[in-house]
């Protein structure tokens, strides 16, 4: 991976089994080629905003207030390698992931079975930073049935070259952040402020609908009849679907959404 965002990794299945101010065991082989879904920038997957466009703000309550600057703590904290709390998050992430297979080492080829770019998953994280580690692993442990099927593309008519789960994962976390404005200071859009509704009542609300939007991309992917090169394409359909649901005037927490029945335990 460049830092111009220029490169990617396919995954072919084999057989049958596994910065601010924008908005924007399956057999397998992994396959380096050139697109823009996937990187630094994580640009295709967000639309880029103009300085001079007119952005509505939302008052907080003082509880919102204060789960948002959680929330952003954790969106601020980037990856790193050298920090023990990060490598065992990672370790742990392989563990849930493949309980059954022995990790060699953090830097290792097995990595790659995950949907990891090469075999250093440090490298992937610079879009998401550890935010996007904490919530695949919220994913694994709460929804493990979910994890598993879409970790090992279990669960439809699947395409011969297939998105890579973990770096996916990564794209997921950060158009959620864009979607939701969560690095303003306040919601900008009315749906980040719905959003901060939900936070305010379960601290846990942004790995929650991190579940609930993984699953109903690949709900999309599936329905979609996509392959790697839809991917954008698929994002985009996601992010539509998903703040439609958010804006739904019956929906009083996440697990009213429709969405949510997607995933399983």
């Amino acid at each position: 991976m460049d830092d111009r965002g220029g490169s990617f990794v396919a995954v072919r299945r084999i057989s049958q089994g596994l910065e601010r101010g924008n908005a924007c065991h399956t057999t397998s082989e992994v396959v380096a080629g050139s697109a823009a879904w996937l990187g630094r920038g994580l640009s295709c997957v967000c639309v880029q905003r103009r300085e001079s466009d007119a952005r509505p703000s939302f008052d907080l309550t003082p509880s919102q207030e204060e789960c948002l600057l959680r929330l952003q703590n954790r969106i601020d904290v980037a990856y790193d390698s050298l920090i023990p709390e990060h490598q065992e998050a990672l370790k742990a992430l392989w563990k849930v992931a493949f309980p059954e297979e022995q990790l060699r080492g953090l830097i290792s080829e097995q990595w790659k079975e995950m949907g990891w770019q090469g075999k250093d998953p440090s490298t992937d994280f610079r879009g998401g930073g550890f935010i996007s580690l904490e919530n695949l692993l919220y994913f694994a442990r709460n929804f493990p049935k979910s994890f598993q099927d879409l970790l090992r593309k279990q669960e439809g008519d699947r395409a011969i070259w297939e998105y890579p789960f973990a770096v996916a994962g990564v794209n997921i976390t950060f158009m959620l952040i864009q979607m939701l404005d969560l690095e303003a200071l306040k919601p900008r859009n009315l749906v980040g402020a719905t959003f901060l509704k939900f936070l305010a009542e379960n601290e846990s609300a942004f790995d929650l609908l991190y579940c609930i939007t993984f699953k109903l991309m690949d709900n999309q992917w599936l329905a979609m009849r996509a392959s790697y090169m839809d991917f954008n394409a698929v994002m985009k359909a996601t992010r539509r679907q998903l703040e439609e649901e958010l804006l739904q005037e019956d929906i009083t927490r996440l697990e009213d959404l429709p969405s949510y029945n997607l995933l399983s335990r």
